[in-house]
């Protein structure tokens, strides 16, 4: 096959165009630079003894094409081919028909646009976050046609040729990484070969092989972080994707021959019920990618992608420290225990002091009420503003927590049925919640009166926002019509979409009518854990697994894809804790931004002392939290609820001369003495550490030796360079 190339170079990333002369179709590719001319030359057709046999007159099967940068499907063109339909809607004649028309330069930006004879265009966006090894994209669809067009699919990125490195089909050297999440169970690394996945090219390259994959509604890290990764074990390189939308969507490693491709972006029409109406002359653009590609495995690749959370105030080298009553109150808090817990975290590193759910009116023996927003009279006699007062006079900041997106059965929001949403003309309703439509400016004035106005009244400078459901496929509203469907067919997917954008509309209006806020993303825990919401938000919750033994490891799981600033982790302290679990908590909250809960005004004696220790110890190396890259190590068992076995994290600063080491021992077997390399050589020293008193923590050359006295215990190390011990 006869192609071009254009190539540009950003960073240490090589993009690569490839133009086939005869179709016109483009495929994107990316490399890091250095390897450029480890670039294998391919065979071009498939020639093995199974096609020696077939007739002379049979047609050359290719080993490779260009696979099209940009996937599409529009109602009324025919679906893929090669046992694609259900799987794939990839590669049918809307994508196969688009040829190259032009590429332009717009600072770090390159528009390429494809043309179809149908009418349309696709402008494939790639822009560069300067100084990071990140690449965004997104796709913009455009009717030039004289009708209306209905989009049933249209990619956010895709990414083709994988891998270069290989002139055939580079057996068992292929791997997907994906981050499977659940409830309490977010973000555990699931890897396997593409052999194992059935993503092996047929004998002859004739069906396709394909694996789709996402969430359908609205928490997006339900099933799976928005996030992949395929490594090419064989050249030690990985090429990963992140999706920033926090709706349905999908991804989808795709294969017919040689070479592998890696797509995403919303749930397509198959996966998630989408469909949207484009008028003539309109344009429709889908959420953005990040993309990038790293020499190593995925550890590298994903911390490459931490680059896309920028920094919101990079000359900040504190972490503020959290608490937050929830564990305390158990849905109860009132004035006097908000105070008792202030007077106690006085002078203490704690900053925001937070109160969760429970603080408006409940009716009488009913669950909590969310929807009317108004301060329980009972608890709150003199109101929130109060509160704010006294705990601001104790040098910190009040926090308050809301689930603002729904109104529950006792409220009386919930019978404002004109401004929820509806599915087949029905309230959707789940459990005791209804969902307000923020499609409707109604729900924003309302939403702003309640929430923006009461932050504001009541001097309050921490906002938790929750959200502990889904609304599913998606809801009526939206339609999508052309002559071979009925009027007024409804797309739910797109529906959903809708709605989902104006869910971030109402965010940012937050932020921008309160822009010191501190704003903590939260649903069910790690919930929404992406990109999109993630960047409006000071930070994210990372898990409802408040007391688990697993914390450590749901921690761990969490920080390989969001940086440890951006990561609230919890501690839940008890009266009845042993030195040990004391430590066994604290320490998951050296791997992000502490948050602290449980009996704390309740603390005595060495435990008090030992949470003061812990406090200012955080705050010596919140540095290295902020600003750093991350190494995983350990054995642990299969199951996340029964831990077994032992793992550590080595943060190492951003410039080098300071590393944090946090390691966790769980149910046996592990070894006696657990030994960890540091990843940098030179000379070092422990400046501080935290471990229980019989355990033991030491230096050996390059390799951190920790021997822990028993099961489920921790120690966290301050390592600093001997050569230089400033950040």
């Amino acid at each position: 096959m006869k192609t071009r190339l254009i190539e540009h170079t950003w960073g240490d990333t090589m993009l690569r165009y490839r133009i086939a002369e005869e179709t016109g179709r483009t495929g994107l590719e990316i490399i890091p630079a250095a390897m450029a001319g480890r670039i294998a030359a391919r065979r071009e057709y498939y020639d093995g003894p199974e096609t020696a046999a077939l007739p002379e007159n049979w047609p050359d099967f290719p080993a490779w094409d260009v696979d099209s940068l940009v996937q599409v499907g529009v109602r009324g063109i025919p679906g893929p081919e090669s046992f694609s339909q259900g799987r794939t809607m990839r590669n049918g004649p809307a994508t196969q028909g688009l040829r190259f028309r032009e590429q332009r330069a717009e600072g770090k930006m390159l528009i390429t646009t494809l043309e179809h004879a149908a009418g349309y265009e696709c402008e494939h966006i790639l822009h560069w976050l300067e100084g990071t090894g990140v690449l965004g994209c997104r796709t913009r669809f455009i009717n030039r046609s004289g009708k209306p067009l209905v989009l049933t699919m249209l990619s956010s990125f895709s990414l083709g040729g994988i891998s270069p490195f290989h002139s055939d089909d580079a057996a068992g050297k292929l791997c997907l990484h994906r981050c499977r999440s659940a409830w309490s169970a977010e973000g555990r690394l699931d890897s396997r070969l593409f052999e194992e996945l059935q993503l092996e090219p047929s004998w002859i390259g004739y069906s396709v092989a394909c694996e789709r994959f996402g969430q359908i509604g609205s928490l997006p890290v339900r099933g799976f972080f928005p996030f992949a990764a395929v490594e090419d074990t064989g050249a030690d390189v990985t090429w990963a994707a992140q999706i920033a939308w926090p709706g349905s969507w999908q991804m989808e490693v795709y294969r017919r021959n040689d070479c592998s491709c890696l797509s995403g972006g919303l749930a397509d029409w198959e996966f998630g019920h989408w469909a949207r109406e484009v008028a003539p002359g309109d344009s429709f653009e889908t959420p953005s990618a990040f993309l990038t590609v790293a020499r190593g495995g995925a550890d590298d690749a994903a911390g490459r992608l931490q680059a896309l959370y920028a920094d919101e105030d990079p000359s900040r080298e504190d972490l503020p420290v959290i608490y937050n009553e929830w564990c305390t109150s158990w849905g109860t808090p009132t004035h006097a225990a908000i105070i008792a817990a202030a007077d106690r975290l006085r002078d203490t590193p704690v900053r925001y002091l937070v109160i969760d759910a429970g603080w408006p009116n409940q009716p009488p023996a009913q669950p909590l009420e969310n929807g009317d927003w108004e301060v329980n009279a009972l608890s709150f006699p003199e109101g929130l503003r109060a509160t704010a007062d006294a705990v601001r006079a104790h040098g910190m900041v009040l926090g308050i927590w809301f689930e603002f997106e729904v109104a529950t059965r006792h409220s009386k929001a919930y019978h404002e049925v004109a401004h929820q949403l509806h599915r087949d003309g029905l309230p959707i309703e789940v459990g005791t919640r209804r969902f307000w439509d923020f499609r409707d400016p109604w729900v924003h004035d309302y939403l702003a009166e309640k929430v923006i106005r009461l932050l504001r009244d009541a001097g309050i400078g921490y906002l938790k926002v929750d959200y502990n459901d889904t609304i599913g496929i998606g809801c009526d509203g939206a339609v999508a019509t052309d002559a071979k469907q009925r009027p007024g067919f409804q797309s739910p997917g797109e529906g959903l979409r809708a709605h989902i954008e104006g869910v971030v509309r109402f965010f940012r209006r937050i932020r921008e009518e309160l822009p010191e806020l501190v704003i903590e993303i939260c649903a069910s825990g790690g919930h929404r854990l992406e990109p999109l919401l993630l960047g409006i938000g000071t930070m994210g919750s990372f898990s409802d697994a408040h007391e688990t033994l697993e914390i450590p490891i749901i921690a761990a799981n969490c920080v390989r894809l969001i940086p440890p600033r951006k990561c609230q982790i919890w501690a839940v302290l008890r009266r009845s804790d042993s030195p040990e679990r004391m430590i066994y908590s604290l320490a998951s909250t050296f791997l992000g931004q502490m948050c602290l809960s449980g009996e704390i005004h309740e603390l005595q004696g060495s435990q008090s002392d030992l949470l003061t220790r812990a406090l200012a110890f955080y705050q010596d190396v919140a540095p290295i939290l902020r600003r750093g890259a991350s190494k995983r190590h350990g054995a642990v068992g299969p199951s996340q609820r029964h831990p077994a076995g032992w793992q550590a994290v080595v943060r190492t600063h951003a410039g080098g001369r300071a590393i944090l080491v946090v390691c966790h021992v769980f149910a046996g077997p592990f070894p006696a003495t657990i030994e960890i390399p540091l990843g940098h050589p030179g000379e070092w020293e422990i400046a501080d550490s935290l471990h229980a008193p019989a355990d033991t923590v030491s230096l050996r050359g390059d390799r951190l030796t920790w021997v822990p006295k028993g099961e489920f215990r921790a120690s966290v190390a301050w390592i600093k360079s001997t050569a230089n011990s400033t950040f």
